[in-house]
C-alpha cells in the first residue's frame, strides 16, 4: 500500500464511533521519508478542525521543542497520532478506539521505516513501548522495540499545564538529538 492509498483509506475509516463526531481525520504531517517519527495520542479540537496533528498551543510548543534540536515538522520529521479522530471533549482515547485505529499507525511506521520513534506522552508510550510505561520515571530513556529505537517525552499539553517539567524535557530533547546524530545523522541534512 502506498502513502496515498493509506491516507485515502484512513480518511474513510468507520472502525469505531469516533468517526461519528469527527470533522476531519488527522492522518499525519511531515516528511514521508523521515527517519524520526513523533507520535501523540490523538487529535484535539484544533487538530480536528484543521486536519493536522499538533496545531494548537501544544503544537506551537512542539514546534519550539523541535527547533531546539534542529528539527522541523515540514522538513525532517513525521508527526502522527495513535488515533486519527478526536475523542469527544479531548478525553483520552479508549482502548477500543486505540485498537481500532492502531493499524493505520502501524502501516505509517511500515512505510516510514523510522530509526527513532518519539512518543509524546504516557498513552502513546504505553501503546508503542510497553503497557506499564511510567512517563514520570521513564521519560527520556531509550528502548529497543523490534529493532527500532523508541523514547518518550512529556506531552506538550502536559508541559503547558506544568511548566516545571520543561527542564527535564530540555535534557530529554538534547539526549534525543545525540541519539539522532548517532543513529540517523542524515536527518540534519534532510529538507
Amino acid at each position: 500500500m502506498t502513502w496515498e492509498e493509506l491516507e485515502r483509506s484512513c480518511k474513510r475509516c468507520e472502525k469505531c464511533a469516533l468517526c461519528d463526531t469527527r470533522t476531519n481525520v488527522v492522518f499525519g504531517v511531515g516528511n514521508k521519508n523521515a527517519r524520526v517519527l513523533f507520535v501523540g495520542e490523538g487529535p484535539g479540537e484544533n487538530e480536528d478542525l484543521q486536519g493536522e496533528p499538533f496545531v494548537g498551543r501544544g503544537g506551537q510548543l512542539l514546534d519550539v521543542m523541535l527547533e531546539i534540536i534542529g528539527l522541523d515538522r515540514k522538513k525532517n520529521v513525521y508527526i502522527a497520532n495513535i488515533v486519527k479522530c478526536r475523542p469527544p471533549k479531548n478525553r483520552d482515547p479508549l482502548g477500543v478506539e486505540q485498537e481500532a485505529c492502531i493499524g493505520w499507525l502501524r502501516e505509517q511506521i511500515r512505510l516510514l521505516r523510522p530509526e527513532i520513534v518519539v512518543c509524546l506522552g504516557r498513552i502513546a508510550a504505553q501503546v508503542l513501548i510497553k503497557p506499564d510505561f511510567k512517563i514520570t520515571s521513564e521519560h527520556g530513556k531509550f528502548f529497543d522495540v523490534d529493532g527500532v529505537t523508541y523514547t518518550a517525552l512529556y506531552h506538550p499539553a502536559a508541559l503547558l499545564r506544568d511548566p516545571r517539567k520543561k527542564p527535564d524535557t530540555f535534557v530529554d530533547l538534547k539526549a534525543l538529538q545525540e541519539k539522532i546524530l548517532q543513529l540517523a545523522p542524515e536527518v540534519y541534512s534532510a529538507g
